[in-house]
């Protein structure tokens, strides 16, 4: 074990022995095909539930690690189980033309896209150790965002029936505007999924889908980039959503 390792050990169990906040890893895979992200994502979901059940029979001395997990993703349409693939507008052929995925997987809401130019965010999260109230947890991924918004002068609100987070009418846009979607999955109350954050997205892909299952007239899906007119920092919006994160949800962080 490297000495890094050992060092991050140690403060976790310090920590632990303190009773002071969680401790997350803070990890950027980058650019990832959406399956390979999903496997690992599985993956870390079993890790963290087999280790909940080994500390619930006392046979480990270990604090949990605690997940965060930004990443971007080619093109590839998601649909949640509650979803209808009505919403998806394009063929399986008209899909492989362009290039775009399609995957039916087992988070909540409906159809999203994922794309380039996006900040996904897959919280790891024992919500054993944070709060165990699954509204609450949907609420404070969009109190994240809404902050960060904030942070570019824009107004991030929400809207009744709906989640994710959303721009009001103004007199340049007469529609609510949607900049960031949710959907997650619990295990054993550990989370998975989360939230895709369009920041210098290729909107163009929406209109090939009904997002979110939402077809109102009224309703609309935006960038951070759309909405300032200038390219935004990716590295810029990460710093702000993981002090957001911190600040949200009340815990440590370490960069993986």
């Amino acid at each position: 074990m490297s000495w890094t390792k050992i060092t991050v050990r140690v403060k976790q169990y310090f920590c632990y022995l303190c009773g002071m906040k969680p401790m997350v890893y803070f990890q950027d895979w980058g650019i990832i095909s959406y399956q390979t992200a999903w496997d690992r994502q599985q993956q870390l979901l079993k890790k963290m539930v087999d280790f909940k059940l080994k500390k619930s029979e006392n046979t480990s001395t270990e604090t949990t690690e605690h997940q965060l997990i930004f990443c971007e993703h080619p093109p590839v349409f998601t649909l949640g189980r509650s979803g209808s693939v009505e919403n998806l507008l394009l063929s399986e052929d008209e899909l492989k033309e362009k290039n775009i995925e399609f995957f039916k997987i087992n988070r909540g809401g409906d159809i999203t896209f994922h794309g380039l130019g996006q900040i996904i965010g897959y919280p790891i999260f024992d919500l054993n150790e944070f709060f165990t109230d699954v509204h609450r947890y949907v609420r404070s991924l969009e109190e994240v965002i809404i902050l960060t918004l904030a942070e570019y002068g824009l107004l991030g609100i929400r809207v009744p029936k709906f989640t994710g987070v959303w721009l009001e009418e103004d007199e340049k846009n007469k529609k609510k505007r949607k900049i960031c979607a949710i959907g997650i999955h619990l295990s054993r109350w550990v989370t998975m999924h989360g939230f895709a954050f369009n920041i210098n997205t290729d909107l163009s892909y929406f209109e090939h889908i009904v997002p979110c299952g939402i077809s109102d007239d009224d309703k609309a899906v935006t960038s951070l980039q759309n909405e300032l007119g200038y390219f935004i920092d990716r590295a810029e919006v990460t710093e702000k959503l993981i002090r957001n994160f911190s600040q949200v949800f009340d815990f440590q962080y370490f960069n993986k």
